[in-house]
């Protein structure tokens, strides 16, 4: 992103889920909050999304949109039942978890961490929409690319000592490398256990055709933004790399598996099983990595 401005990027992941709610009803992910966090040009974003104005290619990425954010709270669901009281949201955006958060009652706090430039509009945001900021919220400004992730939640109160979620959505892949792992190898090293669910892409050159044709123009629009795309993982490596940094356990879904999870048909079992060989696939993944703590 550039320097002193809020992430662009940010705005169109909004507008994706704001358009699930608006053209597919949130049947695979339900946001109340979502249209109104776009504020006042909503009806413009909403409009340039519209089914009948959008390749079919479009909606099947709306839908990954809605399903990983789905998948990072049903996860987080399961850890609160399990006891974990804090959420650290990596890079939220407008994200709207915080301002609807069901497990408040039991006690969930929820920092959220990004660039100072993204939270500051963020706020001016939910000033606009009404939107009022809840007690268990507290923001985290922090660069990933130049400031310590553990400094930014010390000072705002994180507790590492105590086991944490973190749901890092739409983040990874404009980070490089170093910075993604720098920030795992920091989860991993929390005394007091972490998971995480983030998603990422495989190298373009892992892409059928028509894919990577949809990758590039995708590519060249975000660049055009100044949020060019950094990094790539190939599956196998990147659930070698997590083991080697400390993650005990890993959960990785490729789109189609993560969207048949989801799907009407699901309680068939037909979600959780392998693609047979010769069965579509999808190079964009949704990963759940935890450590042993």
């Amino acid at each position: 992103m550039q320097p002193r401005s809020p992430s662009r990027t940010a705005r169109q992941v909004a507008a994706l889920r704001a358009a699930h709610q608006t053209l597919d009803h949130g049947h695979l992910f339900h946001d109340p909050l979502a249209v109104r966090m776009l504020g006042a040009d909503s009806e413009e974003l909403l409009s340039q999304l519209d089914t009948a104005r959008t390749p079919p290619g479009r909606r099947g990425f709306r839908l990954f949109i809605a399903a990983r954010s789905r998948f990072a709270e049903d996860q987080l669901a399961a850890a609160v039942a399990r006891g974990v009281r804090q959420l650290v949201v990596l890079g939220a955006g407008l994200d709207t978890f915080a301002y609807r958060n069901p497990h408040e009652a039991a006690g969930l706090a929820v920092f959220e961490v990004d660039h100072p430039a993204t939270q500051e509009w963020k706020r001016e945001r939910l000033s606009g929409a009404g939107i009022p900021l809840p007690p268990s919220l507290t923001f985290a400004p922090v660069d990933f690319e130049r400031e310590n992730l553990g400094d930014g939640l010390a000072a705002a109160g994180f507790d590492p000592a105590r086991p944490a979620f973190f749901s890092w959505l739409g983040v990874v892949p404009y980070l490089t490398r170093e910075a993604v792992f720098g920030t795992l190898g920091h989860l991993a090293g929390l005394p007091g256990g972490a998971e995480a669910v983030f998603d990422y892409s495989e190298p373009p050159s892992a892409m059928p055709p028509s894919v990577r044709a949809a990758h590039s123009n995708r590519a060249a629009r975000v660049a055009a933004l100044g949020e060019p795309f950094l990094s790539y993982f190939a599956p196998e490596e990147l659930a070698a790399d997590l083991r080697e940094a400390g993650f005990a356990a890993v959960e990785d879904l490729d789109a189609v598996r993560l969207l048949a999870r989801y799907a009407d048909h699901s309680a068939n079992g037909s979600a959780d099983r392998a693609p047979a060989e010769g069965e579509r696939r999808s190079t964009a993944h949704v990963l759940r990595a935890a450590t042993a703590g």
